[in-house]
């Protein structure tokens, strides 16, 4: 016997829990189920990142990301202060150690104006005065970039959902999804559901879940592992703001920077290594499904053969900490082997497409009865209040 609901969620990450609390408000009448596989929310990418409430630096202008990164700034910020979270528009360096970067970070101070974010170039010394231990040849200055806490925003938001009548199934991983004429059959290890509509906002698993509706897919998600380290408490005053470096603009990671937590303390990272499992945060997880499941996609052969430079050395980054170090060092020679103190690391859901192209911006897939956010990278969690009202608009349009 299946429990019926008009809509179901699947994922209690902050896009899952924006867009679930979203669809109450505006269907009240409606019955909303969100299922998550954890027994919390934000157990994955939302509650493993930096925290960092993007401005929109880097993303193409016209591009979804960019439209996104730049309203759900300005909504991140407001629901943080509507709702008492802690928040600090702390604003971020983008630093240029040579001439290479210097000419790249011309580009990103461009782009910067495009997307309408106020940057400041800053010279040699005035680097040197806004923040005495980064070294470089200039910087970007962006104020409006700030840091939160993703997963108190997530808790907040399936609050917001459950006073508004929603449900909330934990330890609810969805086994398989058929779509019929006019419904959705969801099933988990324990319970069997029926759905008008089902939205899928699963991260790391939302490509098997599309695969599991019977939906052609040209991408699969890769995994990327992210490793941090945490510098000890005597470096919390060792930068003002949050410190990045000019990135490789062919791929889509943005490089080791220093990050100033919203709990006062600095961490260093992430990195971007090839996990072999698909939540695998140690160095020694591996999933030989998984590994399977990667080598028999074309996408990831190609992506590794345009890639396997980048990829060999941040291979050896993780496995030598002191290579790890020389890339903190180029901007922060304060920093030493012996101030890399461990930090849970994270993992990244990056699509590729059947090319090995890693894809940049947004992808969702729709069908009649059902939606599925096949690629939600950085800066995903900054985005996710718009990135629920764009879903929003297309349910009811697909309704319709």
């Amino acid at each position: 016997m299946s429990t019926t609901f008009d809509f179901i969620l699947i994922g209690g990450g902050v896009v899952g829990a924006s867009t679930a609390w979203q669809l109450q408000k505006r269907y009240p009448e409606k019955r909303i189920l969100l299922l998550e596989k954890e027994t919390h929310c934000a157990m994955h990418q939302t509650g493993r990142n930096s925290g960092v409430i993007h401005a929109g630096v880097y993303y193409q202008p016209g591009s979804l990301k960019a439209s996104f990164c730049r309203q759900g700034l300005e909504q991140t910020v407001e629901f943080c202060r509507q709702y008492n979270l802690p928040f600090e528009q702390c604003g971020k360096l983008l630093v240029a150690t040579n001439d290479v970067e210097l000419e790249r970070m011309t580009e990103l101070y461009d782009r910067c104006q495009l997307n309408d974010l106020e940057p400041e170039l800053l010279d040699e010394q005035q680097l040197l005065k806004a923040e005495p231990n980064i070294v470089g040849k200039g910087a970007i200055l962006v104020r409006k970039t700030g840091i939160t806490h993703y997963r108190a925003i997530t808790e907040t938001l399936l609050k917001l959902f459950t006073d508004l009548n929603g449900t909330v199934h934990f330890s609810s991983e969805v086994m398989s999804l058929h779509e019929n004429e006019n419904t959705v059959d969801v099933v988990t290890e324990s319970d069997t559901y029926k759905a008008s509509f089902v939205i899928n906002c699963a991260g790391l698993m939302s490509d098997r879940l599309i695969a599991q509706a019977g939906i052609e897919m040209d991408f699969m998600i890769i995994p990327f592992r992210g490793e941090y380290y945490q510098l000890p408490e005597s470096f919390n005053q060792v930068v003002n703001r949050l410190i990045y470096p000019i990135p490789d603009p062919a791929l889509p990671f943005l490089g080791v920077h220093l990050t100033k937590m919203i709990d006062g303390s600095v961490t260093v990272g992430p990195n971007a290594v090839l996990a072999f499992k698909r939540e695998g945060y140690s160095k020694t997880s591996v999933n030989y499904s998984d590994i399977r499941e990667m080598l028999s996609f074309n996408g990831f052969k190609y992506l590794i053969k345009n890639h396997w430079r980048s990829g060999l050395k941040e291979f050896r980054n993780s496995t030598l900490k002191s290579g790890y170090l020389k890339e903190v060092q180029k901007y922060c020679p304060k920093v030493g082997l012996d101030d890399l103190r461990p930090y849970p690391s994270g993992v990244r859901a990056q699509a590729v497409d059947l090319h090995g192209n890693l894809i940049h911006d947004f992808k969702f897939v729709e069908t009649p009865n059902s939606l599925h956010v096949g690629n939600a990278p950085s800066p995903a969690a900054t985005s996710a209040l718009p990135i629920g009202h764009y879903i929003l608009d297309k349910v009811e349009q697909l309704l319709n």
